[in-house]
Formats: C-alpha cells, structure tokens, sequence
C-alpha cells in the first residue's frame, strides 16, 4: 500500500491531513516530537494499527538524518507532506538566539535535507509533495520576524521546485493564513481576540488536496486568505510593517 510521510502530525493542519488523507486510502508514516500528542492524532484515525510513528526533533539535525535513514527503509513511501513547523514570537533581540536557529532549521532546512534525499524515491514511484509554507512568506512579519523569513525560503524553494520537477512529480506550496492550529499557543504570543480571516485546518487541507489532485500549484486555501493576499499585495510595505507591527506587538 502507497505511503505517505507527514511531519508534524501531533495537530493541527498535520492532524488533518493524516485524517484526511487516511480517507483517500493511503497508509501513514506520522512524525512527531511528543509521543502522547501523536498518539491522539493515531487514536484519531480510522484504522490505527495501519499507520506508523516515528518520533524525531527536526532542530536537531542528527535526529533528521536518522530520520531519513528511517525512511530510505520504507519500499512503498510514495509522498511527503512537509507540515512541521513552529514561529516564535516577539522582538528577535529579546529572544534567544538558539530558538531563532531552530525555528529555520524546522522550518528550512529540515524540509529541503529530507525531500533532498527522498526524492529520488518519490520521482520513481511518481508520487507528491505537499510543503506547507504559509502567507507570513509574503511580507516581513515584526515580532515573528524569523518565522516569515524561514516560510519566504520555504515558498522560494517549494515554488522553484514545483517548476523544476513539472510533470515529473506534483508539488503542492500550500500558503494558509490564520487558522486555529495551536501556532499562537506554541509561538507565545499573548491571547488575540481573533481574526476575520481565520479558516479552519479542515478546510485549508481539503483545498490543498484538491489542489494536489488538479496537479499541484501554489494553494491559498479559502476565500478568507485569497481576500488577505490580495490585501497584502495591494498594501506598500513601508505601511504593511507599521500595521503588522502594532498588531503582533499588542
């Protein structure tokens, strides 16, 4: 049976899509790093005993490359759909330099080392690749200024990838923006009172695999986060950055 990887399975759009796709009749490879959280998104499913985990830390390299060693192992593995990844919030000098590492080695570099060495195996089982990036790629973010400069690198590399590999292998750059997954929680950023914009994780993986099925492309998922792209198009930076800044401030 066709596998799939998918890291960052704990929750969130990762929980989604091992639920989601577990419905198209796929079996599962799930990461994570805490083995209680992936466990729920496994209890979640509707056949558990099909479905393999495997816990890793993607910002520590040593734990990608077993990893990857780990995966070279599965015949049928057939997709990867990079999910994993987290932001940290605040002003980049009050916090901790290792922490800004980490989030562009979960976020980067981790993504582009384990796709680097599985593709060989995708290209031949003409299988797929989904890469969660995010709209924070498409504009400097103060206060989460690592985190939208690791998802601008991630949508740079998947988009020139998928331009690389067309009609040789489906690449799927799925761009969301607010959704309700955890990432404020994890980030530290203080209680908002929510947002507008806001699409559920159901619906942002629905589209992104509708997206895969049309062949791949560039996926902002929902009318709420096309609405907010073209807003962030439309609005100079120079604006964009005093109104961003006030708001991830509070």
């Amino acid at each position: 049976m066709a596998k799939v990887f998918i890291s960052g399975a704990s929750g969130g759009f990762g929980r989604e899509f091992a639920i989601q796709l577990e419905a198209m009749g796929y079996d599962l490879i799930l990461h994570g790093r805490d083995r209680v959280r992936l466990q729920l998104t496994l209890d979640a499913l509707q056949h558990p005993k099909k479905h393999l985990c495997l816990i890793a830390d993607l910002a520590i390299p040593e734990e990608v490359e077993q990893l990857i060693s780990r995966l070279r192992q599965e015949d049928e593995l057939i997709a990867l759909v990079n999910n994993a990844g987290f932001g940290v919030w605040g002003r980049f000098v009050e916090r901790e330099s290792v922490l800004q590492q980490e989030v562009l080695q979960t976020d980067l570099m981790a993504p582009m080392h384990m796709s680097h060495a599985l593709l060989p195996a995708l290209l031949k089982r003409k299988g797929f690749m989904i890469n969660v990036s995010s709209l924070a790629a498409e504009t400097p973010l103060p206060c989460l200024a690592s985190y939208a400069a690791a998802k601008a690198g991630l949508t740079f590399w998947s988009e020139a990838l998928r331009t690389e590999l067309a009609e040789k292998l489906r690449v799927v750059t799925l761009a969301p923006g607010p959704s309700p997954t955890g990432f404020r929680d994890r980030s530290g950023m203080v209680a908002g009172k929510g947002s507008f914009f806001r699409t559920s994780a159901g619906e942002v993986v629905s589209q992104a695999l509708q997206c895969l099925e049309q062949g791949g492309g560039y996926c902002i998922p929902g009318w709420r986060h096309k609405l907010l792209f073209v807003i962030q198009c439309l609005t100079p930076r120079c604006l964009s950055l005093k109104l961003m800044y006030k708001y991830l401030r509070l």
